[in-house]
Order: C-alpha cells, then structure tokens, then sequence
C-alpha cells in the first residue's frame, strides 16, 4: 500500500521506451531528483496521448524545478515503440513497459480485472519518498498545470494554501 512520506516502492531494471531505443530503468537512477510518475491505462487509445503530450509540452518546466517525468503502462516495449514512433515523437521521457504488473501493483494503480494501469501519478522528493498521490478515473486526463504546482508547493517546504501559486504567500514552515 502507497504511504505518504515513505519510500516509494522500488523497482530495478524495467524495461522502457526511450527515445527510439530500448533501456533498463530503475527508481534509483533518479536518486537526487524529483520524479513525476505517473501510470496510464493502454497505449492507442484517447485521452491517454493527451496526458502524454501535456506532460511532454512541459519539459522545460520540469527541468528547471529539477523533477524528470516517466511514464507507466502495462503494454509491451514493442507496443510503446510503435505508438510512439507513429503518433507521438514529442514524448522523450521513458515509458515503463510493466507487462508483468509488478510495478503497477505495487503503486496500487493495477486493475486486476483486465491488466491495465489505472490513472495514477505520484511525485516522488529526492530521497524517493513519496509526497504526492493521486488515482483517478481512466476517463478522465490529469492535469500537468495542476502537477506543476503541487511539485512546486512541495518544493518550499512550507504550507501552501488551496489555489496557491509560486511567488505568493504560504502559510509558513510545515
């Protein structure tokens, strides 16, 4: 079970799709850093390209709050190297080929009933604690605005309000 401010769930030598190429990924590669990982249910679908190219279109943003993104599903490497080559080039983050489920089981974002993740995203600090969780309905994309402030709130250190943004006020130290 997913527990806030505890380790997250480690995983070691997942097979991803990176950029035209096959890697091993593992949680520890990104040691020192934020990581947003969020799981999606299945590769050639609707609402899913939608969140994959959202998150893509903010790379940047991501980069300069020292947090890389990667990406999760149950479909095989070859599925995510088809859909990828063919209609999403922006995406250049890895995408975890989960096809034995572990991963996605232990995030507590599998559905047993037919082997796909479900929408999960979780921001992970640079001691590879878990500070944010979030599972939703497959019909429903996330929002990577909505993610880029919680990273940052996170990243004060302090109590941030509802609506709170970068620059404004916080309620002080948590």
């Amino acid at each position: 079970m997913i527990k806030l401010n505890q380790q997250a769930p480690q995983f070691d030598g997942a097979t991803a799709y990176h950029k035209g190429e096959f890697k091993k990924i593992s949680l520890s590669d990104y040691k020192g850093k934020w990581l947003v990982f969020f799981f999606y249910p299945r590769d050639f679908t609707f609402v899913c390209p939608t969140e994959l190219k959202a998150f893509a279109g903010h790379d940047e943003e991501f980069k300069k709050l020292n947090a890389e993104v990667l990406a999760a599903s149950t479909d095989s490497e070859w599925c995510h190297k088809a859909w990828f080559e063919r209609d999403l080039p922006q995406v250049t983050y890895p995408i975890i080929a989960d096809m034995n489920h572990n991963i996605s089981r232990d995030y507590d974002v599998l559905e047993e009933t037919d082997g796909s993740a479900n929408r999960g995203l979780f921001i992970i600090d640079p001691e590879q604690n878990i500070k944010y969780a979030l599972i939703s309905a497959g019909s429903v994309g996330r929002s990577v605005a909505e993610t880029l402030r919680v990273l940052e709130a996170l990243q004060t250190g302090e109590l941030c309000p509802a609506e709170w943004k970068i620059g404004e006020t916080t309620l002080g130290k948590a």
